[in-house]
């Protein structure tokens, strides 16, 4: 009997700002798990702690544009005034290595990548309530009160956008491990499909 070979695997993380994407994916790779890691292009400034070419690729608006007018971002978006890109190339080679590659995007982004690799397996990070949000952001003393309005507001758009996700995940405070245990679970479970995935990375 031929049993069906799994392949690799394009997991998209989303979710609202601040429910903690970057936390999550740090702590798998923290915990060693073998998969490619995209690193997404970015015209923000780095935040205290983060490493260029590690947690993202920090360029000016002028680079941003010089790749992305030559084809070379997967998708793209404006949030809160910065653009940020998924660099093509960069998942397509790590697919052809035979890796499972992860990539965190926003809400938009992910909305975009739906339509271009309906095959990519689609997470959506929630937190366990508005009012945790409210409060990690808070902790993160780069928001005035009016920006935490503007923030909850888009929460709330964001997560009428749940019914176009495979899975959610709960990323509840002090439970990371939970978290990343039940995307893990989600992989292997994938992995395990009668009728594996074909993921295909868009041409131009």
């Amino acid at each position: 009997m031929q049993l069906p070979q799994s392949k690799p695997l394009l997991v998209i993380i989303s979710g609202p700002s601040g429910v903690g994407k970057d936390t999550v994916l740090r702590r798998m790779r923290e915990r060693g798990v073998p998969f490619h890691f995209v690193v997404t292009m970015t015209t923000r400034p780095p935040r205290p702690g983060e490493v260029h070419g590690r947690d993202y690729i920090f360029v000016s608006e002028e680079e941003f544009k010089r790749v992305l007018d030559s084809g070379g971002l997967l998708e793209h978006a404006i949030v809160y005034g910065h653009h940020y890109g998924v660099p093509k190339e960069q998942v397509r080679r790590a697919l052809v290595s035979g890796k499972d590659v992860l990539m965190r995007v926003d809400v938009q982004g992910a909305h975009t990548l739906r339509k271009l690799i309906p095959d990519a397996v689609f997470v959506f990070l929630v937190p366990s309530s508005e009012e945790e949000l409210l409060e990690r952001l808070r902790r993160r003393h780069s928001e005035d009160e009016e920006s935490l309005r503007v923030r909850l507001s888009k929460f709330r758009e964001e997560m009428q956008r749940l019914p176009e996700f495979d899975y959610v995940v709960v990323n509840a405070d002090g439970k990371l491990d939970e978290a990343v245990d039940t995307i893990l679970a989600i992989i292997k479970a994938e992995k395990s499909r009668t009728k594996p995935r074909e993921v295909t990375i868009p041409e131009g």
